[in-house]
């Protein structure tokens, strides 16, 4: 039997929060079970409640895969992660939280099978919660071009995408998709390789 994966995105709950930086987590979460829906119009609904976050499953392949958004409000998110861990006997490696990542620019993306949470919130408290830092994330640049070093994150993270950010964020979400099947598929070091470059140079398919 193919080992079950589980795939995180990490964001906050609510109206006010559709579409801010901080959820691009969710953002690639729905953007997966639209590419992976046999009939785009009825895609899978992530939408059971389970250890306080939203879940649904997909298939990659032949893998099984559990598809997660917690509904702790991003700086909780470990709560609901561990609980996902244990109940479903995921280990660690087997799975990849999706965040935003203010240290990047909009348009990139980087792959990593472990580290620091880099600052932000709702990665630190999965690895407060699990208490290690052993485990692959996919991070999203969101730093538009008006963000400065030094500016006040919290505010920053909680704004919506300007049009031009917008266009340039659609593509590297269709692309993170492409990382998280290839993460499933291959495993991290191949998601690595083919995705930890730059845009352009990003294969198409």
């Amino acid at each position: 039997m193919t080992e079950l994966a589980l795939v995180v995105g990490l964001g906050n709950p609510g109206d006010r929060y559709v579409g801010t930086r901080h959820n691009v987590g969710w953002e690639v979460l729905d953007s997966l079970v639209r590419r992976l829906a046999a009939d785009p119009s009825r895609p899978t609904r992530i939408d059971r409640l389970d250890c306080r976050a939203l879940t649904g499953r997909v298939r990659i392949g032949a893998t099984p895969v559990l598809l997660a958004k917690p509904q702790t409000y991003m700086n909780l998110s470990g709560e609901s992660v561990k609980g996902l861990l244990l109940k479903h006997a995921v280990p660690p490696e087997r799975m990849l939280v999706v965040s935003d990542d203010v240290a990047l620019p909009v348009g990139r993306l980087r792959i990593r099978p472990s580290g620091s949470s880099g600052g932000q919130k709702g990665l630190q408290n999965v690895i407060d919660c699990l208490g290690h830092d052993g485990f692959p994330r996919l991070r999203v640049g969101i730093a538009g071009d008006h963000f400065r070093p030094g500016e006040d994150k919290a505010d920053y993270v909680l704004e919506r995408f300007s049009k031009a950010e917008r266009s340039a964020l659609a593509p590297v979400v269709d692309t993170a998709c492409e990382a998280i099947e290839t993460f499933v598929l291959e495993g991290i070091d191949a998601a690595m390789n083919r995705f930890n470059r730059s845009p352009e140079t990003v294969p198409a398919g």
